[in-house]
C-alpha cells in the first residue's frame, strides 16, 4: 500500500491558547532541545554525553486578523506582570493513522509585535516562545 496518503498534513492543525481556539493560526512548532554534559570513558576514544536538562522553545504564526497578542499580553507586560499561557496543539488529518495532541504549559512569549505590515502583502505575526513545564502528550499516533 502506498503510504503517501498517510502523511499528516498541517492543513488539519488546530491551536488553543488558554482554552480559546486560535482560528488565525497558520503554523505552530514546539521543540525540546537537550543540554548535555560530556562523559569521558576509560578505554574509549569517543566522548559520551549525558542529558542534564532541556529547554522548550517554539513559535506560533498567525494571520494578522486582529491584535490578539497585543490584547492578551501587552497590558500585562507594561504593568510588570510575567504573562504565562497554556497551548494545546492538535493535528488530526482524516487520512492519517491517527491524531496528535500535546499540551504545553508555562508558555512565555519572547516578544510582542506592535506593528508589522507591507503594501500588497497579507499580514502575518510571528510569536516565538519558551516553556519549562514538561509537555503532556494527550494523543499520539501509533504505528499500525
Amino acid at each position: 500500500m502506498d503510504s503517501t496518503k498517510r502523511v499528516i498534513s498541517g492543513t488539519w492543525g488546530q491551536l488553543w491558547l488558554n482554552g480559546d481556539l486560535v482560528g488565525e493560526c497558520t503554523k505552530f512548532q514546539a521543540k525540546m532541545s537537550y543540554n548535555k554534559e560530556d562523559v569521558p570513558q576509560c578505554g574509549k576514544m569517543g566522548v559520551g554525553t549525558k542529558v542534564t536538562s532541556w529547554k522548550g522553545t517554539g513559535s506560533i504564526t498567525l494571520n494578522h486578523v486582529f491584535s490578539r497578542m497585543v490584547k492578551i499580553i501587552g497590558e500585562q507586560i507594561i504593568n510588570g506582570k510575567d504573562a504565562r499561557f497554556t497551548v494545546i496543539s492538535k493535528l488530526a488529518d482524516p487520512d492519517a493513522y491517527g491524531a496528535e495532541r500535546v499540551s504545553i504549559s508555562d508558555v512565555s512569549f519572547d516578544d510582542l509585535t506592535l506593528a508589522d505590515w507591507e503594501a500588497t502583502k497579507s499580514g502575518k505575526v510571528e510569536c516565538p516562545f519558551t516553556f519549562s513545564e514538561t509537555p503532556v502528550f494527550l494523543d499520539v499516533i501509533e504505528v499500525r
